[in-house]
């Protein structure tokens, strides 16, 4: 009997789930038995192999805020996946190069010469020496623990909220009262004085000695804002300047000046003079600039007193003006408070508003930390109140911002247009950064057609240098050269900029500046185009027959200097040599016939002088290479503080044409 075709169906169905069911248990057999013989392997190679903290993954990025805000990861520097692309030997050491190759051996600055250019050769040994064994202890990581101690006891420190001194506490503080947080929106300082009766002078700095006069009244003083704390070993920056003359200005008449002053380079003043304020001239805070005051020369007598007086009595409704005297004279006391407001400062004499004085880019009120009265006047009192009461710190930290946003690319394999060395000291933290941040974003930087570096020695504080080595690590755009920072042995940065920009990246040209040098990319390079052809060249702001200064602080002795001019040299803050002169420098130091003086600017010129004997060097002359300061259409900025140089790129940003930030 024949069965019917679904029966034949269904125990085809039957049969093939059955076999599924055999080839699955015999499956699992297998699974087992392959996992009872990987147990004890992964026993024995040790159970830590994959930790938790390995399988979480990171957060997700909300936005872009947060990729410039995630901390970058560490560079590969010896451990490097065999499962990623592996970079040449040659890049490789190019990374790891945070130490000049320049050979600064003792015995290169072994000197037959006598006298004041032996001592050069004495001093530049020892720092080599020092310097030395202070990296050598930095690399071993002796001297790690000095950073956390002085961390510790930055965290320990108080910020009241209110400082007074007595005159004589005052007086034997040198004439300084600590700020040791500086200042804040609201905080104001009040000084009780008296302005000393004027004195002869014989050569006075804000005038000068008349034909026919042996000597200038002269009484004034001057109260500053100073920033104490911001670099050690320079002059602290003025943050404020006020200076009220009784007597002795080259007006002949009492005056109040404002200024500010950052690295010996003073801003644009403002005198009060005793005219008011125009009314279309911008205020602070709604407070005029300037106050004013009689004048010696407006002509005022008792009867325009009693005028007002009798104005007043009548009951006229119409305003009346009054003209009030200088604020301060001589032999009588005064009360000065200082205020810091929302746009600026403000100084109020014996209850009447006196000057305002608005913020300048560059200066911070944490910046602050001291104020200092100099001159003829006797302090009574001072009190400082509205003090911040949390710590700023000084710390490296609170100028890095460790993002990979402003790492440095790796140096390319071939041929660069031109390298730019930059001088900064160890401990110039903020002006590194501020660099970063600004020109050395430029698209030519970035895509390493035009490569930038800091030239960097080694800081005497040694908690400087540890915090140095680690900016170093992250950043990669740092060449220390180990010898202990001097200004006088600042050349020898210099002639380590000339090794790395023909040995390390091969450069066309070499350009070498300051860190707080402001560089316009585009116009140094639309320079340099401009005399490719022309050979050996020396691009900068130069200067010609220029004689040593034999007094003050820039004194050069004649034991340095012989010489009755300079050779022809290019300013400091910015100049440019082709590659040839700077392997000549290279040559010449190695084989230690290489002339070193303590100027460097100088002493490339006397190189390139020296270079020109052999063969012709074109000197271009700019003085869009600026020596102090900003003008229009400028190649260059000097003596721009970190937040000038903020200013100066976002003004690039935004316009083609280079605008400066003069106010600070």
């Amino acid at each position: 009997m024949k069965r019917p075709k679904s029966e034949k169906v269904d125990m085809i169905v039957s049969l093939t789930r059955q076999r599924s069911i055999q080839i699955l248990l015999f499956i699992g057999f297998l699974y087992l038995l392959l996992v009872s013989l990987e147990i004890p392997l992964v026993f024995r190679v040790g159970s830590g192999v994959v930790s938790p903290d390995s399988l979480s993954r990171p957060p997700p990025l909300e936005s872009e805020e947060d990729l410039e805000e995630r901390e970058a990861p560490s560079r590969p520097l010896e451990n490097i996946s065999r499962n990623s692309l592996q970079p040449t030997p040659s890049r490789l050491t190019q990374f790891n190069k945070i130490i000049s190759g320049l050979a600064l051996e003792t015995e290169a600055f072994e000197s037959g010469l006598e006298d004041a250019i032996s001592e050069f050769y004495r001093s530049a040994k020892i720092a080599s020496e020092v310097g030395k064994k202070f990296w050598d202890e930095l690399e071993s990581g002796k001297i790690h623990h000095i950073a956390k101690k002085k961390a510790e006891k930055e965290s320990n420190s108080s910020c009241p909220h209110s400082i007074s001194l007595s005159g004589a506490e005052f007086l034997a503080h040198g004439g300084v009262m600590l700020l040791p947080c500086g200042l804040t929106l609201g905080s104001h300082i009040t000084l009780v004085g008296k302005p000393r009766v004027a004195h002869p002078e014989y050569d006075p700095q804000i005038t000068m000695v008349r034909n026919g006069e042996e000597s200038v009244m002269v009484s004034q003083f001057i109260l500053e804002l100073q920033g104490l704390n911001t670099v050690e070993g320079e002059d602290p920056p003025r943050i404020l300047h006020f200076n009220p003359r009784l007597k002795g200005d080259w007006s002949g008449r009492p005056v109040i000046e404002l200024n500010t002053c950052y690295r010996m380079q003073w801003g644009s003043a403002v005198r009060c003079e005793g005219w008011k304020s125009k009314a279309n001239e911008e205020t602070v805070d709604g407070q005029v600039k300037c106050e004013k005051w009689m004048r010696d020369d407006e002509g005022h007598s008792e009867q325009s007193k009693a005028t007002w007086w009798l104005n007043r009595l009548i009951g006229r409704t119409k305003r009346m003006d009054i003209d009030w005297p200088f604020p301060f004279a001589e032999d009588k006391l005064f009360v000065l408070t200082l205020s810091a407001g929302f746009e600026g400062y403000h100084v109020t004499v014996d209850g009447k508003h006196v000057i305002s004085f608005p913020y300048r880019t560059g200066f911070a009120l944490e910046d602050a930390t001291g104020l200092s009265a100099i001159g003829d006047i006797d302090v009574q009192s001072v009190l400082a109140a509205s003090l911040p009461r949390s710590h700023p710190s000084f710390a490296p930290q609170q100028h890095l911002e460790k993002s990979r946003r402003w790492q440095a690319p790796l140096l390319p394999d071939g041929e660069v247009d031109l390298f730019i060395g930059i001088l900064s000291a160890g401990n110039h933290f903020a002006e590194r950064m501020a660099v970063r941040k600004s020109w050395m974003q430029h698209k030519l930087i970035k895509s390493s057609r035009i490569v930038a570096r800091f030239f960097v020695a080694l800081h005497a504080r040694k908690e400087v240098n540890i915090e140095l080595k680690k900016e170093a690590e992250f950043f990669g755009d740092i060449v220390i050269v180990p010898y202990m920072d001097n200004y006088d042995l600042v050349v020898l940065k210099t002639v380590a900029i000339c090794e790395y920009g023909v040995r390390a990246v091969s450069a066309k040209y070499i350009m070498k500046c300051d860190d707080d040098t402001f560089v316009k990319v585009d116009s140094v390079m639309n320079e340099v185009r401009s005399v490719a052809r022309a050979g050996s060249v020396y691009i900068g702001n130069i200067n010609y027959y220029h004689k040593p200064l034999r007094y003050g602080k820039w004194a050069v002795t004649y034991e340095e200097w012989p010489e009755e001019d300079y050779p022809p040299y290019a300013n400091g803050p910015g100049y440019i040599v082709s590659s040839d002169i700077a392997r000549f420098v290279i040559s010449n130091f190695e084989r230690r016939k290489l002339r070193l003086f303590k100027m460097e600017d100088v002493s490339m010129g006397m190189w390139v002088e020296q270079f020109n004997s052999s063969k012709a060097v074109k000197y271009v002359h700019s003085f869009k290479f600026c020596q102090f300061g900003c003008i229009e259409e400028y190649h260059t900025a000097h003596y721009q503080s970190p937040r000038q140089m903020i200013c100066l790129w976002n003004k690039l940003q935004r316009r083609v044409k280079p605008e400066c930030c003069n106010m600070r």
